[in-house]
């Protein structure tokens, strides 16, 4: 197995290498890059649907269309050109996709996959539907929308004359938790379970209340065979918010809305998938809960509640994506592990065996009834492609696009190494480093140290345009995933309990900048460092408790704990994020925040944040940059306009402007420039 996916890997170095002539990536390659996404093969194995996502300049967006291609990926042709979740009816005869209709709102639809191409518009809400999933016998179709609820806290306002134009009425905030980074205030609003029949009509609440059905954790509903019941994960009853890590599995009768609850001992119980036999539900779930990180297992449980188990644990990761075998007698699972993702099968006594391997990043999205599974695969120097293989053993591996092997021919190829080091405590830490192109380890390059966000995720072999554009630029770009990160471990990733950004994860990311350096050909005075999120954190704490950087970028940062209770859209997750709340004990609130430290920054500290930032409000940022800028330490703060968490992922340009100031700032500090 691992065999053929060295030799795709070796088919696409030579792609990507170029010619003879090479020339170094450019920024405005970005621009070309475009996207496969969510590839989704027939019943019949004949077929595969995916959407093909590029950047359209003039607008200054991505825009996506449906494809589709012969499971060989022969006759690759663009099917539609709009709609994107995509999902086959159980024949094949149908698809279900999501599409804007001609008022702009995102809605479901039904397209015939015969000659004609029938397209017929199934809902017509208000709402944006989700996790289409088709009943069994394709009658019906099941999806999660928001159903708002209205609030009796108002007031009708006297003297307002006939057509006159008012303010509107306030926005009334009445939950704990009211807003969420990329769609804004959702006050009152909650997921439920919608039926409507593929052929249109009115659709059929299945779910009602002050609560969620399904608590965010990947849209998953599961029918049972029969087509009688759905099964999926949530909260069913009101909870003003404290609860809000808590979850169970449920199943709801279709035609009585009956609502039953199948666990009771597994507070964080998710993604449900039903047995094809209909006999047993698969999902995952942790029983105690460590404040800023949870270790899922995975378990099952009896269709009627009774004998739950659990199946495999004490993983790298939390296992996921779980797919039943055809013979109900097995669990295949997607598994972050030290950077890698590969698939693996479990049976019911907890047997593991491995289905693919290899340093790649590889994610299942669909299988024929045949048992041909479907995927996106990718790794660190290669941009994500639609591949095939058997699912059963992870034979007859292909690659069936190569969408960017255009843009990449003729450019000069940067290179990425893996390695592994030593940090405190005995603790091993894996790092890769990006090469320049035409790497000459006699010489001395300056190096960007980037930190990943989270704190509790991981580097994976995925590609990076900044890594792999900065290398173009003659650095060497260092990453790695110290403590906190997961993919090592449970005990790995909750190494940072209580003391996140602290000196942990300090030390190994220090581990890393130091061992780089004993390689030789990293220059020590030209250093850099930067970071999104859990990196713009740990950014931020670096420069308060070392000046080795020149330079340093920290964006969508978390400076002060406490101020971001309340303004942030996790504000459950950050007041558990100590072991005791900020008003029992502030210590811990005050001593990991970076704000507090302020007097030992030197390092020249750029601030970058979204102006709708909710996730890591823009407050964060220029708090520590008011702090540094009144103590004299050379500083900026950028306020990226009309984006969310990212920085650069609503629009194009804001990823290109991104990519520049932070050069622009390392420039201004790099002692090779010190002239310009």
């Amino acid at each position: 197995m691992s065999q053929k996916i060295l030799a795709v890997f070796a088919a696409c170095i030579f792609i990507f290498a170029g010619g003879v002539n090479a020339a170094p990536l450019q920024l405005e390659t970005y621009l070309d890059i475009e996207r496969v996404l969510d590839p989704r093969i027939s019943p019949d194995g004949k077929h595969i649907i995916f959407t093909r996502s590029h950047i359209d300049k003039m607008k200054d967006r991505n825009s996506a269309s449906v494809w589709i291609m012969n499971s060989d990926g022969s006759k690759a042709r663009q099917l539609m050109g709009r709609g994107g979740n995509v999902r086959w009816s159980p024949d094949g005869s149908r698809i279900a996709f999501i599409a804007p209709d001609d008022a702009g709102k995102p809605q479901l639809f039904i397209r015939w996959m015969d000659a004609e191409g029938a397209v017929s518009q199934v809902t017509h809400g208000t709402e944006r539907p989700n996790g289409v999933s088709w009943s069994p016998d394709g009658q019906d179709i099941a999806f999660l929308s928001s159903v708002p609820r209205k609030t009796d806290f108002t007031v009708k306002l006297p003297g307002k004359p006939a057509g006159a134009k008012w303010q509107d009425d306030p926005l009334v905030v009445e939950d704990l938790l009211w807003q969420r980074d990329r769609v804004g205030p959702t006050n009152g609003s909650w997921n439920h379970i919608f039926v409507v029949t593929a052929d249109g009509g009115t659709p059929r609440q299945l779910t009602n209340g002050n609560w969620n059905a399904n608590r965010g954790r990947g849209a998953n509903l599961s029918w049972t065979p029969d087509g009688s019941k759905i099964v999926f994960d949530g909260l069913a009853e009101e909870d003003p918010g404290q609860r809000f890590n808590e979850s169970y599995i449920y199943s709801v009768d279709v035609a009585s809305k009956e609502i039953k609850q199948l666990t009771d001992n597994s507070i964080g119980s998710s993604s449900p998938v039903v047995s094809p036999d209909g006999k047993m539900i698969a999902f995952v779930a942790y029983h105690e809960t460590i404040m800023s990180y949870k270790h899922s297992n995975m378990y099952v449980v009896g269709m009627d509640g009774s004998g739950q188990r659990r199946v495999i644990g004490d993983l790298a990761a939390s296992p996921g994506g779980l797919r039943w075998a055809f013979n109900s007698r097995g669990i295949y699972f997607e598994l972050d592990k030290e950077g890698d993702r590969n698939i693996h099968y479990t049976n019911l006594n907890g047997k593991i065996r491995d289905v693919t391997e290899g340093d790649q990043n590889l994610r299942l999205t669909s299988v024929s009834d045949r048992g041909i599974a479907v995927g996106l695969q990718s790794d660190a120097d290669h941009t994500p492609d639609v591949v095939r293989f058997d699912l059963s053993d992870g034979d007859n591996f292909a690659k069936l696009t190569s969408v960017n092997a255009d843009i990449f021919d003729g450019v000069d190829k940067s290179e990425t190494i893996e390695f592994w080091y030593d940090s405190t405590e005995g603790t091993k830490v894996q790092g890769w480093a990006v090469l320049p192109p035409n790497f000459d380890k006699s010489k001395k390059y300056p190096l960007i140290l980037s930190i990943h966000g989270g704190p509790h995720a991981m580097y994976r072999e995925t590609y990076n345009f900044m890594f792999h554009h900065f290398a173009a630029q003659g650095y060497v770009v260092l990453f790695t995933n110290p403590r906190g990160s997961t993919g090592y471990g449970e005990d790995f990733a909750a190494a940072i309990e209580d003391i996140y950004p602290g000196p942990r994860d300090f030390a190994d990311l220090m581990g890393g900048v130091d061992y780089m350096i004993d390689q030789g050909y990293v220059d020590a005075d030209r250093t850099f460092v930067t970071g999104c999120s859990g990196g713009g954190i740990l950014t931020a704490w670096t420069v308060t408790q070392t000046d080795r950087f020149k330079a340093a970028v920290s964006r969508c940062v978390v400076s002060d704990w406490i101020g971001m209770v309340g303004t942030s859209d996790s504000t459950g997750w950050m007041l558990n994020f100590f072991s005791k709340p900020f008003w029992e004990d502030p210590t811990q609130w005050y001593e990991h925040s970076a704000i507090m430290h302020s007097e030992n920054v030197k390092t020249p500290t750029l601030f970058m944040s979204g102006d709708r930032d909710i996730r890591t409000p823009d407050q964060q940022a220029k708090q520590m940059y008011a702090v540094l800028k009144y103590l004299g330490v050379p500083t900026k703060f950028l306020s990226t306009k009309g984006e969310y968490h990212g920085n650069g992922r609503v629009f194009p340009s804001n990823y290109l402007r991104l990519q520049l100031y932070q050069k622009k700032w390392f420039d201004m500090y790099d002692p090779a420039h010190a002239d310009d």
